[in-house]
């Protein structure tokens, strides 16, 4: 299939080469942009080479790249990636980081447990309110320090998912603010349980496990059974 994804194109990292591992062609379409927040990063470098953080979250690959590069960590400190793709990228700049088992950030108090009990969490993140998570950090006797490093700006551009067999929303935003047409036939995707929660409008045909290897196994048995049903 040539699958249409739904990325800033900053994240759209090993995108490509994932697909073709599993026999898929794709290439990004933007219904957002990203506008770097650059005294909040400035800030939240400074304060983590500081020490000011027993543990950082980094929730999207986009900060991981913004800021991995800049950063000098103190010995001890954790570093925490939501999913495979920003482990990677903080990978590539010498920050080894432990990656929550199912991608989602309101898995990230129960992860760590009591460890977070007494401990400074700093989180570089979009500018999108997530009370849920500062709530469980607090509730699990940790201190969550929140960064919003960048906000999401809707393209308003009409996105080119004619030509795809199918389309994947990487997140609910995205399917919200996207200008699109789904044709006849095209199959719709979502990358876990919170975006497929957002798309009552068009609901998804395939959901994911959070990640994009997990959705593209989705696909793969979701075209399986289709194929053995018709």
């Amino acid at each position: 299939m040539l699958i249409a994804i739904t990325r800033l194109p900053e994240k759209a990292g090993r995108d490509a080469a994932l697909c073709a591992e599993f026999g898929h062609e794709c290439y990004t379409v933007s219904p957002l942009r990203a506008e770097l927040i650059e005294d909040a990063i400035a800030r939240f470098v400074a304060e983590a080479n500081q020490g000011a953080f027993d543990c950082i979250f980094f929730t999207s690959a986009l900060p991981a790249e913004v800021i991995a590069p800049k950063l000098s960590l103190p010995d001890g400190v954790r570093s925490v990636a939501i999913g495979p793709q920003t482990a990677r990228t903080l990978a590539r700049h010498g920050i080894e980081a432990e990656t929550l088992p199912s991608f989602y950030s309101a898995d990230f108090a129960p992860y760590l447990g009591e460890w977070l009990a007494g401990r400074r969490v700093g989180i570089p993140r979009a500018a999108v309110p997530n009370p849920g998570l500062l709530e469980a950090i607090r509730s699990a006797g940790g201190e969550a320090c929140e960064y919003p490093s960048y906000h999401l700006v809707p393209s308003g551009e009409a996105l080119d998912t004619g030509r795809a067999d199918a389309v994947l929303f990487t997140s609910a935003s995205s399917f919200r603010e996207a200008r699109w047409t789904r044709r006849p036939g095209q199959v719709v995707a979502a990358i876990g349980r919170v975006t497929a929660a957002a798309m009552e409008e068009i609901p998804p045909d395939v959901v994911g496990d959070g990640s994009l290897a997990g959705t593209l196994a989705a696909l793969n048995r979701w075209t399986e059974e289709e194929s053995t049903h018709a």
